[in-house]
């Protein structure tokens, strides 16, 4: 069968998606998709799979390529700096899938670590080869996801030379590398509206994704073919649909999808933490209990639970939390978080409070006697001082210099001759030498 490409691939094999959930790393897995898929989401990325990884290790290739008859149309990920592995790992996933994405737009600080993602965007040689091989060798499509430049026509050219590599579809965030975090800010469309209008294949949108609304403006905005969304997607499943439904339901209905498809217990944590996290700031409590689950049932308490807590509040104290909180909905509604502004002007309330933070942290890190410690890691030596958390510099040990055998043992650092044990009792029995260091008296 003849392979598809570009919009006959899109409008045939995908059924002309736009409505799309993004790839997410420990986070899109199979009940996830098919519960974004319940609510209108018409095509599927898997997580980020290490395609080094996924060649190598069996277990972790069946443990993460988990998929079913109604998880269609789906695309795969890999994120690789290596042509070779990554099309050997595209072809060990071909037959699950309808495609095969390259993450080029990861700008996590594991993926500067690991040397792939958007810290491959400066190196357009190696993406053309790693785009070229698998586009000439894999019988699905190539896809990529990247990320813009600073630079707009820079941006063009990027797309321009990832499609005549032979990218078939490709998504284009509107954020920067150096975007993320508390510098996250607002994706510029106007990016991928040039790319869209510069390229000749299909062009899906990412980023400011939050409510229905702003997919179809973002349609109509840009041109584009799709709409790819992530963190609106993990905080409402439903958000296709338009709707925002009971942070409880939604949970339920997940919990059910995770039972009947097994996953890791830290993608159903992560979930259930996005989908309640509004109702998580007033019920801290909950939020404890839900971080010490183990299981589907655990789970379930602790969202009923959840879901009662939200409901004996009488109107009058629900209305007043609701109204001190500005969420648009009230926070028991499936809702995006919307990171705040770190530039944003505080309340002198406010700010005084994070001023006392911030001297609190410095004293704290004065205490340990540590300034570029991380607040991670300063949290657990405060609340377990007597246990050693610092890392112990490695010791360099230096070679026995007796040359006559050319002796690979390390020398013994009290030796008087800068000799190995063995080597040190050998000579001074032989000479009837003594070794003071090491006790050796003839």
């Amino acid at each position: 069968m003849e392979k598809l490409s570009g919009y006959e691939f899109w409008r045939q094999k995908l059924k002309s998606a736009k409505y799309i959930v993004a790839p997410m790393v420990d986070q899109s897995e199979l009940p996830w998709r098919l519960l974004s898929r319940k609510y209108s989401a018409e095509l599927c990325y898997t997580p980020m799979f290490h395609a080094a990884l996924f060649v190598k290790d069996n277990h972790y290739r069946k443990e993460s390529l988990v998929t079913c008859d109604e998880d269609r149309p789906l695309i795969v990920q890999f994120c690789a700096n290596d042509p070779e592995t990554l099309l050997k790992a595209a072809q060990l996933a071909e037959p699950y899938c309808d495609a095969i994405d390259i993450n080029l737009g990861c700008p996590q600080s594991i993926a500067k670590k690991g040397h792939y993602g958007a810290f491959l965007q400066d190196e357009w040689d190696l993406i053309e080869k790693m785009v070229s091989i698998c586009h000439k060798e894999l019988t699905v499509p190539i896809t990529c996801k990247i990320r813009r430049f600073a630079c707009i026509k820079k941006t063009i050219r990027y797309a321009q030379m990832l499609e005549k590599a032979g990218c078939q579809i490709l998504t284009i965030h509107g954020r920067t590398r150096e975007q993320k975090g508390p510098l996250t800010g607002l994706a510029d469309w106007s990016y991928i509206k040039a790319v869209k209008e510069s390229v000749n294949i299909p062009v899906f949108a990412n980023g400011n994704i939050q409510y229905l609304s702003d997919v179809e403006r973002c349609l109509k905005e840009t041109n584009v073919d799709g709409v790819m969304t992530a963190e609106g997607n993990l905080h409402n499943p439903a958000l296709f649909n338009g709707i925002s439904p009971l942070i409880w339901d939604m949970s339920l209905e997940y919990l059910d999808f995770a039972e009947k498809y097994p996953c890791a217990m830290s993608a159903i944590r992560g979930h259930i933490f996005k989908i309640c996290h509004h109702a998580l700031q007033t019920h801290v409590e909950i939020r404890n209990e839900i971080a010490n689950a183990k299981n589907i049932e655990e789970f379930r308490e602790m969202v009923d639970k959840l879901k009662k807590a939200c409901q004996v509040r009488d109107l009058k104290q629900l209305f007043s939390v609701y109204i001190s909180s500005n969420l648009p909905l009230p926070y028991w509604r499936c809702q995006p978080y919307v990171r705040p502004d770190p530039n944003a002007d505080l309340d002198p309330e406010k700010k005084i409070e994070r001023d006392k933070l911030t001297k609190k942290r410095a004293a704290e890190r004065n205490i340990v006697g540590l300034e570029n410690i991380s607040r991670k890691k300063l949290k657990r030596m405060l609340k377990n001082p007597n246990k050693n958390f610092l890392t112990p510099t490695r010791q360099v040990y230096v070679m026995c210099t007796n040359s006559e055998i050319n002796c690979l043992n390390p020398r013994n650092i009290r030796c008087a001759y800068e000799f190995c044990k063995p080597c040190c009792m050998k000579k001074t029995r032989e000479e009837t030498l003594d070794c003071a260091g090491k006790d050796f008296y003839f």
